[in-house]
């Protein structure tokens, strides 16, 4: 990534024996929405990637670096009912647990990854069983301490905790006031937040579903439409509006408003993520095209300068920080998919 905002596409070698390039690009057969690293450590430079395609059939697609021709290569593709509203590989950062992601879309979908590459579905769950009616789900996040567990969110106001093993929903409960559009584990198994149309985040405990906290309120109660908690600092979530461009720093310890705001993009953003390795840097990625990383600093100042930019070719649709190799940030935009060495 350039410290100057202009940053060229094209891959500039590093010096050095390795002469590891500092972008790789992958372009798939269609506009690429879902996207996540893999950390297993068997499995470095891993990815998943969902199509966005209106229509019902969409497509998954697993893609691996070969790091001595410096290609990505399509390991499988297998397809998916609707675009992934997300994927997400399980946090399994020791490889000792079964190879798996997931999808949402309108179900959540878990699918394993055979030793010969092979995608199959190993189960899907569904907590309507008593209607027809499939409420889509808009987003869902892997328990990083307790992978049995997943949360997912949906337009019909609900979040539902499941256990993977099982394959049962351990609760579901209405979480927001409008459609749910994202969830969140904080670094514990028990504490999540969700972010949703009502234009507020709230916070809830497993341990006592009765009560949630109603940590922020956007101004307006415009939409929020993603959120991601610091997973080395539990007490800041980032956020932002549906077509806004501009992110929202919270603070848990202090409810109601920023403690950070950060102006730097011209367009409506469409992607966060944390720093799986500082507790303050984030990535986001906007409609203007831009990928920015900013360094946060705690003190209810407005931030307007980021600390490195990258300038993509299109929209960027979404992006993902390797919690694996975190030198690496992944975006993607129209049809093609690139790794930044940050």
């Amino acid at each position: 990534m350039s410290a100057a905002a202009s940053g060229s596409a094209q891959p500039a070698e590093e010096s050095g024996p390795t002469e590891r390039k500092e972008i790789y690009t992958y372009e798939a057969p269609w506009t690429i929405y879902g996207l996540n690293w893999s950390v297993r450590p068997d499995k470095p430079f891993r990815l998943a990637i969902g199509s966005f395609m209106e229509e019902y059939t969409n497509k998954v697609q697993v893609v691996q670096l070969n790091e001595k021709t410096g290609n990505f290569e399509c390991v499988c593709t297998i397809d998916h009912p609707y675009p992934t509203t997300k994927i997400q590989w399980v946090p399994d950062r020791t490889g000792s647990r079964e190879d798996l992601f997931g999808t949402t879309g309108d179900y959540l979908r878990i699918w394993r990854v055979g030793e010969d590459n092979s995608v199959k579905l190993k189960c899907l769950l569904n907590n309507n069983k008593n209607s027809e009616f499939c409420a889509p789900l808009t987003s869902f996040d892997w328990n990083d301490v307790d992978p049995t567990i997943i949360g997912t969110s949906s337009i019909d106001t609900t979040c539902t905790i499941w256990n993977v093993e099982t394959q049962q929903a351990k609760t579901q409960l209405i979480a927001h006031d409008k459609e749910v559009f994202d969830i969140a584990f904080a670094p514990s198994p028990d504490v999540f937040a969700s972010a949703g149309a009502d234009g507020s985040v709230r916070m809830f405990d497993l341990r006592s579903l009765e009560h949630s906290t109603i940590i922020y309120e956007s101004p307006g109660l415009t939409p929020l439409l993603r959120l991601a908690w610091n997973k080395l600092d539990h007490n800041y979530i980032a956020t932002f509006t549906m077509d806004g461009n501009e992110i929202a720093i919270l603070d848990i310890r202090h409810p109601s408003a920023p403690v950070v705001q950060l102006h730097g993009h011209l367009y409506c953003i469409n992607s966060i993520a944390w720093a799986p390795h500082s507790s303050n840097h984030i990535c986001t990625g906007a409609d203007d095209r831009q990928a920015l990383i900013w360094e946060i600093a705690h003190t209810g100042k407005n931030i307007t300068e980021p600390i490195l930019a990258y300038q993509a070719e299109a929209e960027i649709n979404t992006l993902t920080w390797s919690a694996a190799q975190p030198e690496w940030v992944a975006i993607a935009f129209n049809k093609k998919m690139q790794i930044l060495r940050v």
